[in-house]
């Protein structure tokens, strides 16, 4: 089974970790992108990675060419956002890593079934570590109860601020 890796661009590039990376690229995202791909962070090469980066791609586009990995620009909303959405509109979370230290992102992606590795874990989880990606996501299941909600985020949301609406009448 393949797991979906969605990694929030910009926290790992501004992670300690990453300016460890030694890579010959001058665009810090470039130099994520082949890092994922030399190191193997994501486990399995069969493994599918979108990194998902605020804004809009640089004019002469992102140039890379890695079947497995995708490098998303969220345009005019946030990376934050994107993730989100991603997650949302996945049949099955469970088969999601998402790969953040936010901690909104962190909340979100768990309430939704699916993995959550902080930039550390993932930065640390090549092949010449002593754990792979793939045992971390296992092992953040064990740890954790995988309690399914019966709601998605944005309908909590939605419920709370009707019930502030009605309770909290000023």
């Amino acid at each position: 089974m393949s797991l979906q890796y969605i990694i929030d661009g910009y926290n790992i590039i501004n992670h300690h970790h990453f300016k460890l990376i030694r890579i010959d690229r001058q665009d810090p995202r470039l130099r994520l992108l082949e890092a994922i791909r030399i190191n193997r962070l994501s486990g399995s090469l069969k493994n599918k990675v979108i990194v998902v980066f605020d804004g809009y791609p640089p004019a002469g586009g992102l140039q890379h060419h890695y079947d497995n990995i995708e490098a998303v620009f969220s345009r005019k909303e946030s990376a934050d956002a994107r993730i989100k959405g991603i997650v949302e509109s996945c049949g099955n979370p469970r088969n999601i890593v998402v790969v953040s230290d936010d901690k909104d992102i962190v909340f979100f992606v768990k309430a939704a079934g699916a993995y959550v590795l902080s930039a550390e874990e993932f930065l640390n989880s090549g092949p010449g570590t002593s754990d792979s990606a793939g045992s971390k996501k296992k092992k953040n299941a064990s740890q954790e109860d995988s309690v399914k909600p019966e709601l998605t985020y944005s309908q909590r949301v939605s419920i709370n601020k009707e019930l502030a609406r009605i309770w909290l009448k000023k």
